[in-house]
């Protein structure tokens, strides 16, 4: 299942040219040097990368909870119906309620950080500006999330966001060297087309719980990963 942690990624990127487009844009970077340029934007990245990996591993810990307590097929399936049901909620349902009034003095700290890093053009600071923007509230990255639960370990957890943090790399990328961002009517049709990858990885983590006999589909084993345990003798 790791495989659509990257294609998941790649398509959520076209949602994040809108969303952190603006502060990609705006990154301190050399116009001159493409070299130091091409380093600045990957240091960036690397600041998003941490971020996703600590939040990997904060829900792949949450993961393993449940694959210790032999829950892991009934999360599987679970995981898979909540990501359907939530891209198929209307937005305006979402809009009546405020599901982050509990974190806004969080969100409020984390951009007034974001606003001064800009003001230096230091390596540390290109990286705590990806760092920080890896940590704010967004939607596909809430998606990726109960991917990285059903991965079952830490470390599986951290790998998955790592993939989907590096799917979002390369449209990023394009977006500081070209400035590229793309207008209201563009991002509208790629918010329509977000919705129905979604569902397919949720059927696919459906099927991965239902441990059905399809191999690399839904195994009848229902270890996302085969753990081989050393004999005594």
């Amino acid at each position: 299942m790791l495989y659509t942690a990257f294609i998941f990624g790649l398509i959520s990127s076209l949602h994040c040219i809108g969303m952190c487009g603006p502060i990609a844009m705006m990154l301190p970077v050399d116009r001159k040097n493409q070299t130091k340029k091409a380093i600045q934007i990957i240091t960036y990245h690397l600041g998003r990368l941490a971020a996703y990996a600590t939040i990997g591993l904060v829900f792949g810990l949450l993961g393993k909870g449940f694959f210790m307590a032999g829950m892991q097929q009934k999360l599987s399936i679970f995981i898979g119906i909540s990501m359907i049901i939530i891209v198929m909620i209307p937005e305006n349902i979402f809009a009546k309620y405020n599901f982050s009034k509990p974190v806004f003095k969080w969100i409020a700290i984390i951009k007034t950080r974001l606003g001064n890093q800009f003001k230096n053009k230091s390596y540390t600071s290109l990286f705590t500006i990806g760092l920080l923007n890896g940590f704010l509230p967004c939607g596909m990255v809430y998606v990726a999330l109960f991917g990285a639960i059903a991965m079952q370990s830490a470390s599986f957890g951290i790998l998955y966001m790592l993939l989907f943090g590096l799917g979002t790399v390369p449209l990023m990328s394009a977006v500081v060297y070209l400035n590229l961002f793309l207008t209201n009517p563009i991002r509208n049709q790629i918010q329509k087309m977000i919705p129905y990858f979604v569902v397919v990885i949720g059927i696919l983590f459906i099927l991965r719980g239902l441990g059905i006999g399809i191999p690399y589909v839904s195994p009848a084993n229902m270890s996302l990963f085969v753990q081989e345990n050393p004999t005594c003798h």
